[in-house]
């Protein structure tokens, strides 16, 4: 299914469609969690994330004050801004596209706002960009208000290049970065084991070798910013990050293959996922 985009609304018609097709599928009884990784526009989000990388995106937003304000920039329904308002309750998010409550009577929380990125005005201390639409570039608004901004994108085309998706020509330095499954990696796995019966088990553990991850997480921050939130966010990592304390959905993500720090033979250098690397 078409991810939903950030910036255009889809035609009512299509998300009617695609709705159709969810519910068809969830009436077939699948298996726990599988529709977040399938249809992630109704019960997902477009990168494949564990708890460990909300903790992260909280304490980089701590390390900058004790009540960092914070804002999810295209944040769909809300899914990781959810999470991450579970440690930073004052945390918001915006979204252009409101059709997706209207379409299906959804309550839109008060903390989503419906509005462009161009519009924003006020200054916040994080900014995360889950998603930018390629061809579509709003970096030097959220450059405007924010102090630190964490960015996530994929190789295969998000932001037309990769360059697009960066913020150094915006007066920011990358303080680190560290890399995760997209959503279609997972799809990927989940649709060869258990939605594609013609495979058989050599071709699906043929498959299954060739696998990578090509979300990226990069971290940005004002110059005088970085030194501080380098230093908390590798104390972090080294004291206090817990790889059991997860979500109940992560479960899907070990059985594709996308353990916490397994190393993915296909990638080359820096082959582990969720590991971290310092600018």
């Amino acid at each position: 299914m078409r991810k939903k985009s950030k910036l255009v609304p889809f035609a009512i018609h299509e998300l009617h469609s695609a709705y159709r097709a969810y519910r068809q599928f969830l009436d077939c009884n699948p298996p726990h969690h599988h529709a977040r990784y399938i249809f992630p526009f109704f019960r997902g989000s477009y990168f494949a994330y564990r708890k460990v990388d909300v903790l992260r995106t909280v304490e980089i937003a701590k390390a900058i004050c004790a009540n960092p304000s914070y804002i999810d920039i295209g944040c769909g329904y809300g899914d990781f801004l959810d999470k991450v308002r579970q440690l930073l309750p004052d945390a918001r998010g915006i979204e252009k596209d409101g059709s997706m409550f209207y379409a299906f009577q959804i309550s839109k929380p008060d903390y989503i706002s419906l509005m462009p990125a161009e519009d924003l005005s006020e200054s916040v201390d994080v900014a995360f960009v889950g998603w930018m639409e390629p061809g579509q570039d709003f970096r030097r608004f959220v450059a405007k208000c924010a102090k630190c901004v964490i960015t996530t994108f994929d190789t295969g085309g998000q932001c037309g290049i990769n360059s697009a998706c960066e913020y150094e020509e915006f007066g920011f330095q990358r303080v680190a970065w560290w890399r995760t499954p997209s959503w279609i990696d997972v799809n990927g796995e989940l649709m060869n084991r258990y939605y594609a019966p013609s495979l058989d088990s050599g071709k699906k553990e043929q498959l299954a070798k060739l696998r990578t991850a090509h979300n990226f997480w990069y971290v940005y921050a004002k110059p005088k910013l970085t030194a501080n939130i380098r230093s908390c966010l590798q104390w972090w990592l080294k004291k206090v990050e817990d790889p059991n304390d997860r979500f109940d959905f992560e479960s899907i993500l070990d059985e594709c293959g996308f353990h916490y720090m397994e190393e993915l033979p296909a990638l080359g250098n820096n082959r582990k996922v969720w590991e971290v690397k310092f600018d």
